[in-house]
């Protein structure tokens, strides 16, 4: 969650919550917070994890866990139509250009100052845990979504994620992670601005039945393929199935 410092200038109320993929005001006009959500003055309520088995080096990505990675950057302001620039954003909508490292930023608005960036919008202190979990060496958009869903993991939710199927208990566990999620009770989880559960689960369920169809297309023309070519009367490979077909036939 992003640790977002006030000063005097920046009071505060306002945000939403990412580390990996996400929000601040960006294409998509919604703000957020990256990574994880803007740490309050004064002591944090700390959530507790499910006790999980080390992550596999690499999360497969299936149409249901990316519905899920594109509900997130959506909730925190980097969808960006799906572009890859989503992949781009610091705090407070600028981009940056090397994707080599996370870029340690920190970026100010009228009310608080962060350095979460990158689709998920992560904080550096978690980019590091992450990194250092699953060996990763860039912050490239493959790396982004690979931490992003180890977040998702660390939070007890992937198994949620499969279902396909965006339910408040799957969103409350995210809240801790991402500030823009709603809690059960319907709040962010740091008392910042926070997308409504039917918001999401709308562009949940949109974003996954038209990743199912895409998927879909590609096994149909994968099967199209590989289908054997129709039989030509003038082929010589037709002719010959012919002839070893009348030498067989009893």
């Amino acid at each position: 969650m992003p640790n977002l410092q006030r000063t005097p200038l920046l009071l505060a109320v306002a945000g939403l919550g990412l580390s990996l993929a996400a929000p601040v005001r960006a294409a998509e006009g919604t703000q957020a917070w990256g990574g994880h959500a803007p740490t309050p003055s004064g002591p944090t309520k700390v959530s507790m994890l499910s006790p999980l088995p080390a992550p596999p080096r690499v999360f497969a990505i299936t149409p249901e866990r990316r519905a899920l990675l594109n509900t997130i950057r959506y909730a925190e302001g980097t969808w960006a139509n799906g572009q890859p620039i989503g992949y781009r954003i610091l705090f407070g909508g600028s981009l940056f250009d090397s994707l080599e490292r996370h870029p340690n930023r920190v970026m100010r608005t009228a009310r608080y100052a962060s350095a979460a960036a990158g689709a998920y919008q992560f904080m550096p202190f978690t980019w590091d845990m992450v990194t250092r979990a699953l060996g990763i060496a860039d912050f490239g958009p493959e790396s982004q979504d690979q931490a992003a869903l180890f977040l998702v993991q660390r939070r007890g939710a992937l198994h949620l994620a499969d279902r396909g199927e965006l339910t408040p208990d799957l969103a409350a566990r995210l809240a801790p992670e991402w500030a823009s999620f709603p809690t059960l009770a319907g709040r962010s989880f740091y008392g910042q601005p926070v997308k409504r559960l039917n918001d999401l689960r709308r562009f949940y369920e949109e974003n996954l039945a038209q990743l199912r169809n895409e998927t879909a297309a590609v096994w149909e023309n994968v099967a199209i393929r590989q289908a054997p070519p129709a039989c030509s009367d003038t082929s010589l490979s037709c002719q010959l199935e012919r002839v070893s077909g009348s030498a067989t036939a009893p």
